[in-house]
């Protein structure tokens, strides 16, 4: 383990992790025997999407008979959260585990704690996520959007995975509450995996990395030449406003995702 003012690194093996606190908590780089797994720069990485994952209708979700109205960072709607645009507060670095903390602030309306954990080995990465409220209840939803290469060294991904459905994209980019047949890519979609997320990365002859989560959603957006996302969360897009789960003082919301990987 090494760190500097602005990133701190893991290491098991020759698994190497890069995380960068002050830019949203978010994994800069995963090096594996020397290769890059991540699609590099300040964007990208792997980064948290805390307290919401995905778009939120017009910025608008509604607690009780409040609404409230986030900032339109994807217009006409609210895109993935505020973690990532946040400074985090290193809370542990231990050998080849780190947690990290940040306090929701303005322009979320309600107080309340994040964590982030992350521990390495010489086969995998597991993430956990915890959202805790400091008094008022409030819905959130977590989990993350990483960037895997779709290239590595000549070798382009393959994705598999076998969801039980697809939530049916509207022309807003939004669910529209139908449950459909999957269909094939490319995808910027949400998928049910109601007994846990599991999907194989596969760079043939390189690399098989599995991404499993015991939450029940699933984005996949391949629809870039350079990169493929696989991202578990706690609730579909829009959640907040179509399938609320509730944050309480006894009841915060946590989700967990491991990243295994195997050489070919």
């Amino acid at each position: 383990m090494s760190s500097s003012e602005e990133n701190i690194r893991l290491a098991a093996g020759d698994a190497e992790l890069t995380i960068d606190p002050a830019n949203g908590c978010r994994i800069s780089s995963l090096r594996i025997g020397g290769t890059e797994l991540l699609r590099q720069g300040e964007r990208y990485g792997c980064f948290p999407m805390v307290p919401w994952c995905g778009r939120i209708e017009n910025g608008q979700f509604r607690n009780g008979g409040v609404v409230h109205q986030m900032p339109l960072n994807s217009p006409p709607h609210a895109i993935h959260g505020t973690g990532r645009d946040t400074a985090w507060r290193p809370a542990r670095v231990a050998g080849s585990e780190a947690a990290f903390t940040y306090d929701l602030a303005d322009p979320w309306p309600y107080s309340g704690r994040v964590t982030q954990t992350f521990e390495l080995t010489e086969d995998s990465l597991t993430l956990g996520l915890g959202v805790d409220t400091h008094d008022t209840s409030f819905p959130a939803q977590a989990g993350w959007h990483p960037w895997f290469l779709r290239d590595l060294g000549g070798s382009e991904a393959r994705v598999d995975f076998d969801p039980a459905w697809q939530e049916e994209r509207g022309a807003d980019h939004l669910p529209t509450g139908r449950r459909i047949t999957p269909r094939p890519g490319p995808w910027d979609d949400c998928f049910g995996m109601p007994d846990g997320v599991e999907v194989t990365l596969t760079w043939p002859e390189r690399l098989e990395l599995k991404v499993t989560s015991r939450a029940e959603w699933v984005v996949i957006y391949d629809e870039q030449s350079e990169a493929v996302c696989v991202e578990p969360q706690s609730g579909p897009p829009n959640g907040l406003n179509t399938a609320p789960r509730l944050v309480t003082l006894l009841e915060p919301l946590e989700i967990a995702a491991t990243w295994r990987w195997r050489r070919l």
